[in-house]
């Protein structure tokens, strides 16, 4: 049963506080036949509870000093795919609007011009203690979660480029090559999303009597804590490298809306009929985004029912092999991994390298780092529209149009072209995503989610036709000259 806001149903207040503060979303039925009833959140309702459950957040982190604006990531909504595991009766369910406006309300309460001198102080000097209480300070935990990003996002691109590259074989009932890589990272992203066991030794530890405690408190496997934990596996940089890092390049909007022209335009492989009516144009035009958007929400809980089914058999990662060793290890691996890129592109073993991949990789940390940023900036602006990860996704989109043209334009050689290649492979790929878009979609508002869906899709479509149909039905592109 889903609970609309009017149906309510009263909060235990038989809590610990850090049960408390987690438990928002979570309203079961109490025994008794007069218990009180809950009445709906006011805005100043909103920063309390905001404030409440950063402080237990804050209490449990163990590491990581980690920037307020990370909570602006589309991976770290803290949100699950599937918000009722346990399928209980009466269950309410939450929207990325709402976690949103939490956080907008909090951080307009920090800032409130009203506040006398005195509590101002104080909350200054409580911030300064809680930072000094962090064995990782900000810049260092900002540091490892660049070099997690810049090693996964090459990681990520060459496992897109791999699918891709096997996924393309004589009769394929699929011809768009790019619905298996955001289908695969979709599923990854879906069992991040909802995993508890991975990181469960960040937040809990054992206790004297065998039992999982927050730090030696509370269950990990109570609703509220469960809560809590998904919010502070979230800010720990080796989760952010895998979500934004590595599924966010393994994914590619920019790519998948270039299928989407290119069915408009009867240029997919296999399917350009000399001739073709307006209404297999219509088809050929619906049925990609259907099968893409389908199949990567599906995926998405599918991976989240995944880490459900397998959560008795999960391993948990060692916590101080990742705190004192993996993070620091990150740091050689990701930047290593770039200049290695870079060296191989400027000395290939074989020229065909840099068409292949060898570019792709050198541009791929650039575009996830300026995805990571823009989504910082912007993705709290509109608590229903993520902003960030549309400007990304339309923003990469229009690049990939003006790399296409440029490939099938009678000018430069062959390194231009695989430039231009690595370009959209790397840049692209990674600047965009569709992991992050369908697990947005999957938690936002009905309502929202189909504005935020058909408002991408349309706009990136109208910015190829925009860029790529004025060359297309033009002087037509010249046959690609092979980029390898």
């Amino acid at each position: 049963m889903t609970l609309q806001p009017a149906d309510r149903v009263a909060y235990n207040h038989d809590l610990t506080p850090v049960e408390d503060a987690g438990i928002e979303g979570h309203f079961q039925q109490l025994p008794g036949p007069s218990r009180p009833r809950q009445t709906p959140h006011t805005k100043s309702s909103y920063s309390q509870e905001a404030r409440a459950a950063r402080r237990a957040s804050a209490a449990s982190r163990a590491e990581y000093d980690v920037p307020d604006t990370y909570e602006n990531l589309g991976e770290t909504a803290n949100i699950p795919p599937v918000q009722n595991p346990d399928e209980e009766s009466v269950h309410r369910y939450e929207t990325l609007e709402q976690e949103r406006a939490r956080e907008q309300s909090y951080a307009r309460d920090r800032r409130r011009p009203d506040e006398d001198p005195a509590t101002r102080a104080a909350v200054q000097a409580e911030e300064k203690a809680e930072a000094a209480s962090y064995p990782v300070s900000k810049k260092e935990t900002q540091f490892y979660t660049l070099s997690y990003l810049i090693f996964f996002s090459i990681f990520g691109t060459l496992a897109r480029l791999g699918l891709q590259a096997i996924t393309i074989y004589s009769g394929t009932p699929i011809i768009f090559t790019s619905v298996w890589p955001n289908f695969a990272g979709s599923v990854v992203m879906g069992f991040l999303a909802e995993d508890r066991m991975l990181f469960r030794q960040e937040w809990a530890s054992p206790s004297s009597n065998g039992a999982d405690t927050e730090r030696g408190s509370v269950s990990v496997d109570s609703k509220g804590a469960r809560k809590a934990h998904l919010a502070i596996k979230k800010t720990i940089p080796l989760y952010i490298g895998l979500a934004t890092g590595f599924c966010g390049s393994f994914t590619s909007f920019s790519a998948f809306m270039r299928d989407v022209f290119l069915a408009v335009s009867n240029d997919l492989p296999a399917t350009n009929a000399p001739n073709r009516s307006g209404g297999h144009t219509f088809l050929a035009f619906i049925a990609i985004p259907l099968i893409t958007i389908s199949m990567s929400l599906a995926g998405l809980f599918f991976g989240a029912h995944m880490a459900i089914f397998l959560e008795p058999y999960t391993p948990s990662l060692p916590f101080l092999f990742t705190s004192k060793i993996l993070d620091r290890l990150i740091v050689l691996l990701g930047w290593g991994c770039w200049l290695g890129a870079i060296i191989m592109s400027i000395f290939p073993p074989h020229d065909s390298w840099r068409g292949t991949a060898t570019f792709a990789l050198v541009f791929a940390p650039l575009g996830c780092l300026l995805r990571f940023y823009i989504s910082l900036r912007l993705n709290s602006r509109a608590p229903s529209f993520p902003l960030g990860t549309f400007a990304v996704n339309i923003f990469g989109t229009a690049v990939l149009g003006m790399s296409w043209d440029l490939v099938h334009l009678p000018v430069g050689g062959v390194i231009g072209r695989q430039v231009l290649q690595g370009i959209q492979d790397g840049f692209c790929g990674c600047l965009t995503t569709v992991s992050t878009w369908v697990a947005e979609l999957a938690v936002l508002g009905r309502r929202h989610a189909y504005i935020y869906g058909a408002g991408s899709v349309g706009t990136g479509l109208v910015m190829l036709v925009a860029i790529m149909g004025g060359l297309r039905w033009g002087d037509g592109w010249n046959p690609l000259v092979s980029t390898h």
